[in-house]
């Protein structure tokens, strides 16, 4: 009886001690479960990706690092985590529409990554000179923009904004971001910009231009420009710039890109715009490696304009119903200083094309194969 009763006392004493270590189990788990549930589809951190072609050299270009991101949904959350150099990696989510006249001043940081959650979209409608675009990139060093889009109002020729313009940057990576429909231009880059890599990129015009700008052009449809001018030498020696497994697709006339100075390798490219006058324009001393692109409807494939570059090596390209000029100038190009996989030429429109290929395609900041 002694002892039946003892065991009763320990058997209780038992269950008094569990009972709460389990409630405390379970709610533990149950936390862990919401919280999850909640951060899952908001702020994510992923690793650094390796950086490729031109943006792996000076250092290499790694952005903002391995940290929490910034998420953002409106304009002015947009524009303040841009502005303030403290934050370095921002989640753009959802679509963003950009005021008349607010187009972001991004200047003077280091270290930063933006990058958009599926389907993120920047958008501008304004068409006028002054008010159009959505971001301008000036004196800034190690960014990276990835799996964007950036939308304009349609091509006009007032000599307006770029969806983005790049200014007097270095070790700069663009990666898996489309851009459509520039006033001016959809992705430009100037004065001295250096060590750049665009990557899994998508050109396009889909929106008709709009006639009768100041310019006197009716169709100003011209996606990429290198260089403002012939005479801003001091660009010499700059424009290292490396477009890899990017696709200039339907609505771009020209400009895909247009090239002066700088060391620029062309490779593993998509040309299909039917509508297209000119794809790679060789600008005066430029030095262009065009290799295993591929051509496809296309008119002067590669336009050596006024014969004032350097060099233009065209090897192992693929085209296809093409007009116009398929060869280089003669000269052999730059050798390019990194290590790059580059597919055969018949390998690149499947890969372009994928549904991880070109353009807004990923998740969010995943890495690239590249």
């Amino acid at each position: 009886m002694r002892n039946k009763y003892l065991l009763t006392c320990l058997t209780a004493i038992a269950m008094a001690f569990s009972l709460p270590a389990c409630k405390k189990s379970n709610q533990s788990e149950s936390n862990e479960i919401t919280n999850k549930n909640v951060a899952s589809p908001m702020a994510v951190t992923e690793a650094v990706c390796p950086s490729k072609g031109w943006a792996s050299q000076n250092g290499g270009t790694t952005g903002g690092g391995e940290v929490t991101a910034t998420v953002v949904t409106t304009y002015t959350a947009l524009k303040s985590a841009i502005q303030n150099a403290s934050v370095k990696v921002i989640q753009v989510n959802g679509t963003i529409t950009i005021p008349s006249g607010g187009r972001i001043s991004f200047q003077d940081q280091s270290g930063k990554t933006i990058f958009g959650s599926s389907g993120a979209k920047l958008v501008s409608a304004d068409q006028t000179k002054d008010n159009s675009g959505i971001m301008y990139v000036k004196r800034c060093n190690n960014i990276i923009i990835r799996n964007i889009i950036f939308e304009g109002p349609g091509a006009y020729d007032i000599d307006g904004q770029d969806n983005v313009t790049v200014d007097a940057c270095n070790n700069i990576w663009v990666d898996h971001c489309e851009f459509r429909d520039g006033v001016d231009g959809n992705f430009d880059l100037k004065n001295i910009s250096d060590y750049i890599t665009v990557s899994y990129c998508k050109f396009s015009y889909l929106k008709p231009p709009k006639s009768g700008g100041s310019g006197g052009s009716n169709d100003h449809r011209f996606s990429n420009l290198i260089g403002s001018s012939d005479g801003a030498t001091a660009d010499r020696g700059h424009f290292r710039i490396t477009f890899v497994r990017c696709w200039w697709a339907q609505g771009a006339v020209a400009r895909m890109p247009r090239v002066r100075f700088g060391k620029v390798h062309i490779v593993n490219n998509l040309f299909n715009s039917t509508v297209s006058k000119s794809c790679i324009q060789a600008g005066f001393e430029a030095n262009i490696l065009v290799e295993s692109n591929v051509f496809e409807n296309v008119k002067n494939p590669i336009d050596l304009m006024d014969n004032t570059s350097t060099a233009v090596q065209a090897k192992n390209n693929l085209f296809t119903a093409v007009t116009g000029n398929t060869s280089g100038n003669g000269v052999n190009a730059f050798t390019p200083p990194y290590s790059l996989t580059i597919l055969n030429a018949s390998s690149v429109k499947s890969t372009v094309t994928a549904s991880n290929g070109a353009g807004a395609t990923l998740t969010g900041n995943a890495c690239s194969s590249l």
